[in-house]
């Protein structure tokens, strides 16, 4: 069953695909699976899938977001010891065409067996935490975490790097987006973070 439910997701994610690409802007994508193949393959993977759990998974996200972060890794807003070397001889051209050539890729989601740890992820993704203050990601994200053309697709992302990255926002390592991350993520509890991180990478 889990086999044939892979399948039918990868099938959702190609017809969607199709339907969104007639939106995506016109791009040299040779020229995307160049520069993919040539670094970002090495943990990325050439559909974004990502390589290993340190590493985002790029599969779906949105063009505009992916070229806006190459373009804050370039220019040092964004501070990561690899992506500022790799985005550095990158132009405009190139970001945009990495981003619609990811987001062209069909992005899947993870299997995760803790109901429980699920359970609370669920809840603060689509609640919040009234009592701490914390907002319902989905208020921002949306209900299935497909997020917008200026806010990441969350559905599906690696469940380490999602954690990763909710520690940056909190300790103030990662400030290039919108400052409503620290607040939140200033105000989650290490489970909080654990077990949202994980119930996100299970979204379709």
């Amino acid at each position: 069953m889990r086999l044939v439910s892979r399948a039918l997701c990868v099938a959702s994610s190609l017809m969607t695909g199709v339907a969104v690409a007639d939106a995506l802007p016109k791009v040299d994508l040779a020229r995307a699976e160049e520069i993919v193949g040539g670094q970002c393959f090495l943990c990325h993977g050439m559909e974004g899938e990502s390589s290993t759990s340190l590493y985002p998974r790029l599969a779906g996200q949105h063009y505009q977001y992916v070229a806006k972060q190459l373009a804050d890794f370039k220019s040092g807003k964004r501070v990561s010891d690899t992506m500022n070397d790799m985005a550095r001889e990158l132009s405009s051209e190139d970001m945009l065409a990495l981003g619609v050539y990811f987001e062209k890729k069909p992005a899947l989601s993870n299997d995760v067996e803790d109901a429980q740890l699920l359970a609370v992820g669920q809840y603060i993704f689509e609640r919040g935490n009234e009592f701490s203050g914390v907002a319902a990601c989905a208020s921002c994200h949306g209900k299935k975490g497909y997020g917008t053309s200026q806010l990441p697709r969350l559905a599906g992302q690696v469940a380490k790097y999602t954690e990763k990255q909710l520690k940056s926002f909190n300790e103030r390592q990662r400030t290039n987006d919108n400052a409503v991350m620290h607040s939140i993520a200033s105000k989650l509890t290490p489970l909080e973070v654990h077990a949202v991180a994980n119930y996100i990478s299970t979204l379709d």
